[in-house]
């Protein structure tokens, strides 16, 4: 998909970043756009989670800076969710369905303040999108992988943000979900950008409209046709073995 016609949602402009004075990005320069749905691919180590985390305002970079806009206007900041890894997540942290997808909704009240009714509405009808109905008291400890999954984004969905970030949200899933996963972002895509980050490449070339390449540094790739020659050399796929879309 060309993007001379869409309007910038988050400009990255010549972004190094790293930890503890080691670079890991360097001069990355990438926009997301209004309802985009951009794959991120790369090798482990490569420093997709280093982007992730300086998109998401966890990470300061050592170089360069980040415009976000709202209708083609310069603004402060974002709304964004965000997926995390299955394996970030503490299965025994005693916390039900509906409070996990309610913390969603944090940075919308004062620290001491209590939820609204409106918030609550927000968690129900968002309950209802996930498919958990009957959940709501259940442990996240109870859940399957695919149950937890939808949970976790939920509570990305759950404050309507502009851009949600998913982070290898595939794994731990079996088929039957995943294809449930896929169906249920591309009703999600049509009012929210998506930036996926996944190492299914299979899945990013057949969903995404555009895709990042990162290790080190990033290449774009407007049109979702990424060089067999970079993924042999980064990734060690050899052609057979993916279909581009």
């Amino acid at each position: 998909m060309s993007t001379s016609s869409l309007t910038p949602a988050m400009i990255l402009c010549h972004i190094s970043a790293g930890y503890e004075g080691k670079e890991v990005l360097s001069q990355v320069d990438l926009t997301v756009y209004e309802r985009d749905y951009l794959g991120i691919i790369g090798p482990n180590g490569g420093g997709k989670s280093t982007l992730i985390k300086v998109m998401l305002g966890l990470l300061t970079p050592q170089q360069g800076h980040i415009h976000y806009y709202k209708d083609g206007v310069d603004t402060e900041d974002m709304s964004m969710g965000y997926l995390p890894q299955y394996n970030h997540i503490d299965k025994q942290f005693p916390i039900s369905v509906y409070d996990t997808i309610l913390s969603g909704l944090n940075k919308k009240k004062r620290l001491w303040q209590s939820f609204r009714r409106e918030h609550h509405e927000q968690v129900e009808a968002t309950i209802a999108r996930m498919g958990l109905e009957g959940m709501e008291k259940y442990s996240i400890g109870q859940l399957s992988g695919g149950q937890l999954q939808r949970v976790l984004l939920g509570r990305a969905l759950v404050a309507n943000p502009r851009v949600i970030i998913l982070d290898e949200p595939n794994t731990y899933i079996d088929k039957r979900f995943e294809a449930k996963l896929y169906s249920l972002l591309e009703e999600i895509n049509k009012t929210c950008a998506i930036v996926l980050v996944s190492h299914d490449i299979n899945s990013v070339f057949h969903h995404a409209k555009h895709i990042a390449c990162v290790d080190g540094t990033l290449t774009y790739h407007e049109d979702g046709q990424v060089p067999a020659l970079w993924l042999s050399e980064h990734l060690g796929i050899e052609p057979s073995f993916y279909v581009n879309k």
